[in-house]
């Protein structure tokens, strides 16, 4: 039997981090192999997670950012049982320092290492420092787009793997009334779904904009906006959002989602139309699960077409528009708000693009398959 830590941040409550979300249901799909001990590393005890599944209970942490006391924490165990595992699979985008100590004083002969990368910071690194943050035995992409970067730079252990999500979770439910109740809004209204970030990706300013604009035409619009907190400066644009809101009256129109309490598969299904509408990705997996999600709830999708978003929305699956056109963004929720049909045309054929594509239960049989060859 092979031993695994999956090296992630803290798999804990609140599922709102996409790296160990998918680390969390990895496991979870892989935990009645016999071939395999999958050992997490988590924040307390995890009732959620299998009996068969090791809770490495490291860190005292689980919300917000990922602070220096969680890294040294997380290094720490490394280093203590550096020796201990057959594999050591790291799900979280590498940086010049991380590299730097996992290559110099964690990595050992006796175990194999799998870089599971969402994406390359080629914002931030040249293809030459890029090189340098590799260290896997194994390399696993997000994207096509990353894995073909990787072997024209000379890697040869490079494999593209989707993420998976549970399609037994994010799927078609009825609207929670109780969610709608609480704030304010009917189940006739129609309701416009945004998660992403405050700061990073470019959207809140257009989301906002575009609502502005809409609710003009549509006055049973809704927004509800999931979007995390994670840092003074997030907190400092949602009270701009908010007083913007206020200053057009809006604000009773528009639900925050930021406490971590609620489960996203139901707001996904609260939504008619849901929206991406991002100028870049920095920083983000190359395939934001939020999209995936909302398309396995059968969720009508208007995205972005900048060029890390096509591998996986075309004009079957989603509506697709120019990065910073708040008009053809307005445009593009009146067409959907206007045909019951096109949504969901377009929902139905997400979900069917998302079921060939992400479900975990094939995913989870491809990293089993490195698992047992590597």
């Amino acid at each position: 039997m092979k031993n695994i830590l999956l090296v992630t941040r803290p798999i804990a409550p609140p599922w709102d981090e996409a790296s160990k979300n998918f680390a969390f249901t990895l496991a979870k799909n892989l935990s009645s192999s016999e071939n395999l001990e999958l050992h997490l590393m988590t924040n307390g005890y995890v009732s959620e997670l299998p009996k068969s599944v090791v809770q490495e209970k490291i860190y005292t942490r689980s919300q917000n950012d990922f602070g220096f006391s969680q890294k040294i924490r997380s290094l720490l165990f490394q280093l203590k049982t550096r020796c201990k595992f057959n594999i050591a699979h790291y799900f979280f985008t590498p940086t010049t320092l991380n590299s730097f100590v996992i290559k110099n004083f964690v990595k050992n002969k006796k175990t194999k290492t799998i870089q599971t990368i969402a994406t390359l910071r080629e914002d931030l690194f040249s293809d030459n420092e890029i090189k340098k943050l590799i260290f896997g035995n194994q390399i696993i992409t997000y994207s096509d787009y990353a894995k073909n970067r990787l072997e024209k730079m000379g890697f040869k252990n490079v494999q593209r793997i989707y993420p998976g999500i549970d399609l037994l979770n994010y799927k078609p439910r009825p609207k929670n009334e109780n969610i709608l109740k609480k704030f304010g809004f009917a189940i006739t209204d129609f309701l416009i779904h945004f998660s992403g970030e405050y700061i990073r990706l470019g959207a809140m300013d257009d989301v906002i904009e575009s609502f502005m604009q809409v609710s003009q035409k549509i006055s049973s619009a809704k927004l509800l906006l999931a979007v995390r907190v994670k840092n003074e400066k997030d907190a400092e644009k949602k009270k701009q959002v908010v007083k913007k809101l206020q200053e057009n009256n809006l604000l009773d129109k528009v639900a925050f989602f930021d406490d971590g309490k609620y489960e996203m598969s139901y707001i996904y299904n609260l939504a008619d139309v849901s929206l991406f509408p991002v100028k870049n990705m920095y920083g983000k997996f190359d395939v934001p699960l939020v999209v995936i999600e909302a398309m396995a709830c059968e969720k009508p999708v208007i995205i972005s077409d900048i060029p890390i978003l096509k591998e996986f929305s075309n004009e079957k699956n989603s509506l697709q528009i120019k990065a910073g056109n708040i008009d053809q963004l307005v445009q593009s929720i009146l067409d959907l708000y206007g045909s019951k049909e096109k949504r969901t045309h377009l929902g139905a054929y997400a979900r069917t693009y998302v079921e060939q594509n992400f479900d975990i239960e094939n995913v989870a049989k491809q990293y089993e398959k490195i698992y047992n060859n590597i």
